[in-house]
């Protein structure tokens, strides 16, 4: 027999419209019967746990059922503070230093085994601040996150957040972090410095103390089983009083010639010449971020398409490298 606390958590599992949660709990019953020698009911309860699995609703074009989801899009005035999405990105598709592999991983698996790690008064990390260069991988780590965990994804949208009335963007925070109880998701904060700086309300040094302090309040006391996470190009202007707030500090960074002959490769070598050198490539390209590079080896699949080309050379790459390279100075020279 499931214990009271497995039955607790099944049913709030199945009010907070959490599956993951749910066919977590349910396994730890049938393990728990098998332990107990009931083997033919443990068997029972594992297979009807893979049926529902297999049969999880999902309405014409692919898209999650929304009754998965108790809100699984926003409405109202949540509409213009939040937009949803439901990645299939997975861990694999990025390519990642050892230490932030594992940093993601070991997030995705305590997500894995939340009910377990909460039966036992532990939280699971859920809280997570992105910090490093724009173009290498903040965004995309949380839609991977999304994807790995079956969640929609809810990117807050600062232009309908930030306003110039007082105490009008607090309230609407508030409005954020209660949906974070109602609709489980990943909830993404990108530029999180127009939170958490004074660059978001430079006119009104008091109201962005106040928006600060709000957050502050409102991410301490959040129980939720939602993941937050914020990102910013710019650690060194945060309030230090945010970075105590969060469960883990994920650090991003430029890729180094491996990494970027490795993400170079991976998209163009299917139609590179033989003798294409990608760690000469890589050489090249060092400074370039992951969004950069990924432009780049666009541009010479989108050439070799329109002049019909069957293969690329080493020379059409390192063109397509020197461009986005000049690009990206031009670009950082006007901000």
């Amino acid at each position: 027999m499931a214990s009271a606390d497995q039955l607790k958590a099944l049913l709030q599992s199945h009010l907070e419209g959490d599956e993951n949660r749910f066919y977590s709990v349910a396994m730890q019953v049938a393990a728990h019967e098998a332990k107990r020698g009931h083997g033919k009911l443990a068997e029972e309860l594992r297979a009807l746990v893979d049926q529902a699995k297999s049969r999880r609703s999902v309405v014409p074009g692919g898209m999650p059922d929304s009754k998965a989801v108790p809100i699984s899009k926003p409405r109202g005035e949540l509409a213009n503070l939040l937009s949803v999405s439901y990645p299939k990105s997975r861990l694999g598709n990025m390519v990642l230093n050892n230490e932030l592999a594992l940093q993601l991983e070991r997030i995705i698996l305590e997500q894995r085994h939340a009910a377990e790690i909460l039966s036992h008064g532990l939280s699971p990390r859920r809280k997570l601040l992105l910090v490093g260069p724009p173009g290498t991988g903040k965004t995309m780590t949380a839609s991977v996150l999304a994807g790995e965990l079956g969640l929609p994804l809810f990117q807050v949208r600062l232009d309908g957040l930030i306003t110039k009335f007082m105490g009008e963007t607090a309230a609407k925070l508030r409005q954020i972090f209660d949906s974070t109880h109602h609709a489980r998701g990943v909830y993404f904060f990108d530029e999180f410095d127009a939170i958490g700086s004074q660059r978001g309300l430079a006119n009104d040094v008091g109201e962005v103390r106040r928006i600060l302090n709000s957050f502050l309040q409102m991410i301490e006391q959040d129980d939720s089983h939602s993941l937050i996470i914020g990102a910013t190009n710019h650690p060194d202007i945060l309030d230090n009083a945010l970075f105590r707030r969060f469960d883990d500090l994920l650090h991003y960074e430029l890729p180094d010639e491996v990494n970027i002959g490795s993400v170079l490769k991976s998209r163009l070598s299917r139609l590179a010449v033989k003798n294409t050198s990608w760690k000469r490539l890589a050489a090249k390209a060092l400074g370039l971020s992951y969004a950069e590079l990924t432009r780049a080896a666009d541009e010479v699949l989108k050439t070799a398409l329109i002049k019909r080309t069957e293969k690329i050379s080493e020379k059409d790459i390192s063109q397509a490298l020197e461009e986005r390279r000049w690009l990206s100075k031009r670009l950082n020279k006007s901000s």
